[in-house]
């Protein structure tokens, strides 16, 4: 059955959970929007979504270094309050969360972050790459839209499939941890270093490298 837009806007209407989970709810259950809201109670999103709108301004300034220093990050973790930030639970995802910086060099938190002027900018460098191909012009902007989405999950920290489970995005990572833990976690920033970077020199993956730690452990 082929999920719409209008489906997925009625089920998060209705349950509050985010757009991608109300997808894959509706997915999982063939677009029966009963079982998709009790798909989306039973995984714990729906009261997810409920705690995202609360304050959260305890947490943590959590780093990852590579081995030998090749790339740096710094990542500011937030939760409500101080005893749930120095929860082991807590900890593990804030680390986790900066492994994947370090490995996807996300150049934004999230979509909202990215300015009007960039995001025109990347739709012109996409649409002139669609009409390049001998795409016919009525379809292109559709082909646009479909591209600048790839885009997002390219520079977003929580469009970015998650380095650890790649049917998952960074954000549903998050939610599930919300729901784990009862509070709002929120990514509010963070910074990464890589050697080297804007140096000519040899050019060497170092994002490869920590991709390859990762699976290891």
């Amino acid at each position: 059955m082929t999920i719409t837009a209008a489906m997925v806007k009625e089920l998060r209407e209705t349950t509050g959970a985010g757009m991608m989970d109300c997808k894959k709810a509706l997915t999982e259950t063939n677009g029966n929007m009963e079982k998709a809201i009790e798909y989306l109670r039973e995984k714990g999103l729906a009261a997810a979504a409920k705690k995202a709108g609360r304050i959260a301004a305890e947490g943590a300034v959590t780093s990852y270094i590579h081995m030998g220093g090749k790339i740096g990050v710094l990542v500011e973790v937030n939760c409500e309050t101080d005893f749930v930030a120095k929860t082991d639970r807590f900890q593990e995802l804030a680390k986790n969360i900066a492994m994947q910086i370090a490995a996807s060099k996300p150049q934004y938190v999230k979509k909202e972050e990215i300015p009007e002027e960039v995001i025109q900018k990347e739709k012109e460098i996409l649409r002139a790459q669609a009409l390049n191909e001998g795409k016919p012009e009525n379809i292109v902007d559709k082909m646009v839209e479909g591209r600048i989405e790839k885009y997002y999950k390219e520079v977003c920290l929580l469009e970015q499939p998650y380095i650890k489970d790649s049917d998952k995005t960074v954000s549903q990572i998050i939610s599930e941890a919300i729901a784990e833990i009862g509070e709002n976690i929120t990514v509010r920033r963070f910074v990464r270093y890589e050697l080297g970077e804007g140096i000519e020199k040899k050019k060497e993956d170092f994002a490869a490298e920590v991709m390859a730690e990762v699976n290891k452990k």
